[in-house]
């Protein structure tokens, strides 16, 4: 996550006549729960665009997934800095659970996030308090180049769900210049009306399938795993009309592969040009 500090030096970087960047693309240093020790046994990215994140966190001892993410990323309050996260896609299947951290900056520039959430390695996953240190990580270059790039959120369009049960394959797809994520998961929503005449939606879900690729020279492949990992969209490939026309408007729709996303987020910033803002 993007500590305040670094929120500051964007300040200075538009006065200075350089783009500001609304992305954030970090990893996790450590993870502690209270009173144990620190460790670190995951290899984890977080890229969010605008309001919108995937966070995808690799067992590095198995390669198989420790927890995928995705939802979007809401701003409470400023001093302190608290952050709450959407789940809209979730591995543990934590849809419900409150999910909002408090960071600080660290001495060293790193941010300390505090909270506390379901503790999965337990029995009954008891709500259990945590610390993480995030570093925030420069984007990597993509085939635009070192100084610009484009970064985008879609979430699949699941179309209207009408009363009752429905299952779904639920994906969202991800890139900040030269790294790109796509995870999906298998859900079963339920719709129905309250006492109280409001719709409500409850949802459960399965595993996750992930792709994880990064641009050096060309796009390849870091993890492909889970069960549709294989078959999910691999920028590889290419994406037609990327970064043009509906791509860059939040809420309208594009297709990949013959099905239709939604835009959540877009953003387009060159280094080498004035600032515009």
């Amino acid at each position: 996550m993007r500590q305040r500090s670094t929120l500051l030096s964007s300040l200075v970087m538009a006065s200075l006549g350089t783009p500001v960047s609304a992305c954030r693309f970090s990893t996790r240093i450590s993870l502690r729960w209270l009173p144990e020790s620190a460790q670190e046994t995951t290899d984890t990215i977080v890229m969010s665009v605008g309001e919108w994140y995937l966070d995808l966190r690799m067992e590095k001892s198995t390669g198989k997934i420790d927890w995928a993410i995705a939802g979007q990323r809401l701003i409470e309050s400023q001093e302190p800095l608290r952050v709450s996260f959407t789940h809209e896609l979730d591995s543990h299947d934590a849809f419900e659970s409150a999910d909002c951290g408090t960071f600080v900056t660290l001495p060293n520039g790193d941010d300390l996030e505090t909270g506390s959430m379901p503790r999965p390695d337990i029995p009954g996953e008891p709500m259990t308090e945590y610390e993480e240190v995030w570093r925030e990580l420069p984007f990597r270059a993509g085939p635009e180049g070192a100084k610009e790039g484009i970064s985008w959120v879609l979430e699949s369009d699941d179309g209207e769900l009408s009363e009752g049960e429905v299952a779904l394959n639920k994906v969202f797809l991800g890139r900040i210049w030269g790294t790109y994520l796509a995870l999906q998961q298998t859900q079963v929503h339920k719709r129905h009306k309250g006492t109280n005449g409001k719709w409500t939606v409850s949802k459960s879900g399965s595993d996750v399938s992930a792709r994880r690729e990064e641009w050096s020279s060309e796009w390849k492949d870091r993890y492909v795993v889970g069960a549709n990992g294989a078959t999910l969209p691999s920028i590889s490939r290419g994406f037609e009309g990327e970064g043009i026309g509906s791509w860059r408007v939040p809420g309208e729709k594009v297709k990949i592969a013959g099905r239709q996303y939604i835009v959540r987020a877009f953003e387009e910033i060159s280094y080498s040009m004035p600032s515009r803002l």
